[in-house]
């Protein structure tokens, strides 16, 4: 009688043994959107935040990067746009200024349901303007904002800054925003060695009335030591919606994180 309680002690403690670790991960389904707001005025030429606010409820963002945001600015009437989308939507608005502008502040932001635990704002080259780099970091991943500067020599410029930020994170590090770049171009080719784009060329976002060029991206970091990294899955799509000259991108993710974990 002894051998089969033996086998069958021995076949337990293999199913732990590998079980553990599995049991130990689970899925979370993570919404994020990027959009590119033209100061809230949308292509009927109306500055409504409601509307835009809309979209992200529409989407169920976890997370929002938002570029060209107005705070204070005389053309939008002196209210601070990204709280005021933030109220509608009810999100947590973090707002990164790169210059002065109409007696307030222009530049980007992050909108998200829960406050980030930390937040970074960096500095990126931009001759024809000043650019930023907005990092939150939640309980699970790293999300960064950014608009990239017009300037090919200043985008190629921005990437040791965002490569340097990125690996600074052990945990998922997602970078969204309007990049000024297309698939093919070669600062696009540069970040395809150290980012997987999860939304393909054929997601067109500008100009939103009849948009046929990629430049609004969302892209998850590949850590050198494991390129292999990409999320349990993905899906992105193009919203259709003309209340700014981008059309927003939204994506949904599939990515891996500890059950003990809150």
């Amino acid at each position: 009688m002894k051998e089969p309680i033996l086998t069958l002690a021995l076949a337990l403690a293999l199913i732990l043994t590998f079980a553990s670790p599995l049991q130990a991960r689970k899925t979370r389904t993570l919404h994020l959107t990027t959009y590119n707001i033209q100061h809230g005025e949308g292509l009927d030429g109306r500055i409504d935040h409601v509307r835009q606010a809309r979209i992200l409820r529409k989407a169920h963002a976890d997370v929002a990067a938002i570029q060209e945001i107005d705070s204070m600015t005389r053309r939008n009437g002196g209210c601070f746009s990204l709280e005021e989308i933030g109220r509608e939507a009810k999100m947590y608005p973090t707002f990164a200024p790169a210059i002065k502008y109409q007696g307030g502040k222009y530049g980007i932001g992050i909108l998200s349901r829960k406050r980030p635990l930390s937040v970074r704002r960096l500095s990126l080259p931009g001759r024809e303007e000043p650019r930023m780099l907005l990092v939150a970091e939640f309980k699970h991943y790293v999300v960064a904002c950014t608009h990239l500067s017009l300037t090919a020599e200043d985008r190629m410029a921005s990437l040791p800054i965002i490569l340097d930020e990125a690996q600074r994170w052990t945990k998922p590090f997602f970078l969204m925003g309007d990049l000024n770049d297309e698939p093919g171009m070669p600062f696009y080719q540069e970040m395809q060695k150290h980012f997987l784009f999860l939304n393909p060329s054929s997601d067109k976002t500008f100009p939103a009335e009849a948009p046929n060029i990629c430049i609004d991206h969302v892209a998850m970091f590949r850590p050198t030591a494991s390129p292999e990294v990409v999320p349990s899955f993905y899906r992105t799509w193009v919203g259709e919606e003309t209340f700014s000259d981008h059309r927003p991108l939204h994506a949904e993710i599939g990515i891996s994180t500890s059950r003990t974990a809150r």
